[in-house]
């Protein structure tokens, strides 16, 4: 990188301090206008999350476009620009003046920043140290003499650290982390498929068509915040899987964050109680326990008083409000009482 721009350098050291700053993606997004525009005298600033499953970047920022341009730029028809000019695949900064096609044939130009009087800018795809594409910056000006050369190459330079400060899997990271003892970690999205966690190992219960997935989804969907539960991991191991949802950051194709980690203390709950307490909390009867888990009446309503002993439960209802809160119990997807007994 050659000169910089006035004030280049504090703009940049500002952008610097901002990804460690407080708060969450949209107010650190927010923070960042101030030292860019000092960088390029930007009259309109966009910064975006790509939405990859329903191809849609809605912006973190967007400040002085016409609404019909965020609409658009929101949308498909932006996606797809977006893709047709590189920025999704090419890491730095491009002036307009730059692009590989003609201004006029970028209809988000044509259509839409030329009509508002705007005359300049630069884009860039935004993506983290560790290469992942995140979504896009755009600064527009109301001027062909800026962005100059040394502002593009400054914020070509700056683009992982502005990346890395809205990153949503930085947070999302760290509430995996805080799971006492975690062992793997990956992040369901919307679709049912799985992202990898920067710093977490994947595990064969988090694998793709997985039932682990198929019920976290189900938590997921029933707006549960946490929720927490075991799963046979071969021969007599357990795991405890923890579920975290990602409702209300921006990336909202995120759905949620899956943790392994050990069972720890089962109160001396053996598998059979659990997988029974996984039916109760489907309300089946103790006639539809005993035929799933192919054991006589007697034994079921044993177990269930042991259950209701150890949970110090006053009922049913009780041992399984409290088998749900504390992660004891094996969801029914997730049971193999049928490969127990044939051992």
């Amino acid at each position: 990188m050659g000169e910089l721009p006035p004030g280049g350098l504090r703009a940049a050291i500002e952008i610097t301090q901002i990804v460690s700053m407080p708060g969450g993606i949209l107010q650190r997004a927010e923070a960042l206008l101030e030292p860019l525009r000092r960088i390029v005298p930007f009259e309109g600033a966009w910064l975006s999350l790509l939405d990859p499953e329903r191809r849609e970047q809605p912006p973190l920022v967007a400040r002085g476009y016409p609404a019909a341009l965020v609409r658009y730029m929101s949308g498909p028809g932006g996606v797809a620009e977006i893709e047709l000019l590189g920025l999704n695949r090419n890491s730095g900064a491009t002036r307009l003046a730059d692009l590989p096609v003609h201004l006029d044939e970028v209809r988000s130009w044509a259509d839409y920043l030329a009509p508002a009087g705007f005359r300049g800018g630069l884009v860039a795809g935004l993506f983290t140290p560790d290469g992942r594409y995140l979504g896009m910056l755009g600064l527009n000006t109301d001027t062909a003499a800026h962005p100059t050369e040394a502002a593009r190459d400054l914020i070509a330079a700056l683009v992982p650290v502005i990346a890395q400060a809205i990153d949503p899997m930085r947070a999302i990271g760290a509430a995996a982390r805080i799971i006492h003892d975690a062992q793997a970690a990956v992040v369901l999205t919307r679709a049912g498929r799985t992202l990898p966690l920067h710093g977490m190992p994947p595990h064969r219960l988090l694998s793709p068509g997985s039932a682990v997935l198929t019920v976290a989804a189900e938590h997921l969907a029933d707006n549960a915040e946490v929720a927490t539960f075991l799963c046979p991991d071969g021969g007599q191991r357990l795991a405890r899987i923890t579920v975290i949802s990602c409702a209300g950051q921006p990336a909202r194709h995120l759905a949620g964050v899956l943790v392994v980690s050990p069972p720890g203390d089962l109160h001396g709950l053996t598998t059979d109680d659990l997988e029974i307490l996984g039916l109760l909390a489907e309300d089946r009867s103790v006639p539809r326990i005993g035929a799933a888990l192919d054991l006589p009446l007697p034994t079921i309503t044993d177990r269930i008083a042991h259950i209701l002993t150890t949970l110090a439960a006053p009922s049913r209802t009780a041992a399984v409000m409290r088998a749900i809160r504390r992660g004891l119990y094996i969801p029914r997807p997730l049971a193999t009482w049928g490969a127990r007994r044939r051992q």
